[in-house]
C-alpha cells in the first residue's frame, strides 16, 4: 500500500495550481467536506495565543516595606521607623522586633525604595514586596 501512496504523491506533484484547485473542488463535492474550514480554524487558533501575548502586563504600583530583622543597631532602626511612620516609641520598638512586620503598606515605588534604603542604612534587613 505504501508503494501506491508514493505513486499517488508523485502524480499529484505533477498537477498545475489550477488542476490542484479543481481536484480540491471535486474531492469536496465527492466527500461532502470543505478544505477551507480547517484552514480558518487553524488561523483563528493561531491568532488566539498572539492576542493573549499582546495583552499588556500590569505593572505593580503599590508596595509594602517589610522588616525582616532590626539588625545590630536596633535603636537606629526604631528611629527610622518612627521617621517613616506616625508610630510612637513603643509601637515602633514592637514593629522593629517583629520579623515580617509591615513598616509601610501600599506605598509608591519611590517611597518604598527610599524607606528600604533608610532602614538598611540603620542596619535592618528589609524586603519590598
Amino acid at each position: 500500500m505504501a508503494a501506491n501512496l508514493d505513486t499517488l504523491v508523485e502524480e499529484l506533484s505533477k498537477l498545475s495550481v489550477l488542476e490542484a484547485a479543481e481536484l480540491v473542488k471535486k474531492l469536496e463535492e465527492k466527500w461532502g467536506v470543505s478544505a477551507a474550514a480547517p484552514v480558518a480554524v487553524a488561523a483563528v487558533a493561531g491568532a488566539a495565543p498572539a492576542a493573549a501575548a499582546a495583552e499588556p502586563v500590569e505593572e505593580k504600583t503599590e508596595f509594602d516595606v517589610i522588616i525582616k530583622d532590626a539588625g545590630p543597631k536596633k535603636i537606629e532602626t526604631i528611629k527610622v521607623i518612627r521617621q517613616l511612620t506616625s508610630l510612637g516609641l513603643g509601637e515602633a520598638k514592637a514593629l522593629a522586633e517583629t520579623a515580617g512586620g509591615k513598616v509601610l503598606s501600599a506605598v509608591g515605588k519611590d517611597a518604598a525604595m527610599d524607606a528600604k534604603k533608610k532602614l538598611e542604612e540603620a542596619g535592618a534587613v528589609v524586603e519590598v514586596v
